[in-house]
């Protein structure tokens, strides 16, 4: 706790004039709220964060390698077992800044150095906004092109 003496005017009821004092305040925590205590953001946050941004992007048809996808829908199958947002992204985070590697399908026809461009962009804006780390880079791998012809590995849930 810090201690500050502030002055202050003060009018008597009696004779109507000002009299000038001092009084002592104590203030507690000090300094900006900002500054009194750690925020720290595990990797998988990051991941979270980053893999539903690249999703976002038109021309990204799914994340991840084939055989992570093809354990994924497996996964997916299960009962009770969720889709990973996560799937194809990895992330290591510091106290202030993070890296950040994404696997990626691309659709056929679109332009790979585009949709790179759009991903990158989209997640740095996504991580940087929402948890105020600087994304010091952005790994892009496009693992795989998705023919129009071909059947998706991950088949739409059938209606019982």
């Amino acid at each position: 706790m810090t201690e500050a003496v502030e002055q202050h005017r003060t009018q008597t009821p009696e004779s109507g004039t000002e009299q000038l004092g001092t009084r002592k305040t104590t203030r507690r925590g000090g300094g900006d709220p900002a500054t009194r205590g750690r925020t720290t953001i595990a990797d998988g946050v990051v991941e979270k964060i980053a893999g539903l941004a690249a999703r976002d992007v038109l021309g990204v048809h799914a994340m991840g390698s084939g055989l992570s996808r093809t354990f994924g829908a497996v996964r997916d199958r299960v009962p009770g077992g969720s889709k990973s947002v996560t799937r194809g992204v990895k992330a290591e985070v510091g106290e202030v800044q993070t890296a950040l590697d994404l696997e990626i399908v691309v659709d056929y026809g679109v332009a790979i150095a585009d949709v790179a461009q759009a991903v990158r962009e989209n997640v740095i804006a996504a991580v940087e906004r929402m948890t105020g780390l600087e994304v010091v880079e952005v790994n892009i791998a496009v693992s795989d092109v998705k023919l129009p012809d071909e059947e998706d590995e991950e088949p739409e849930p059938r209606i019982q």
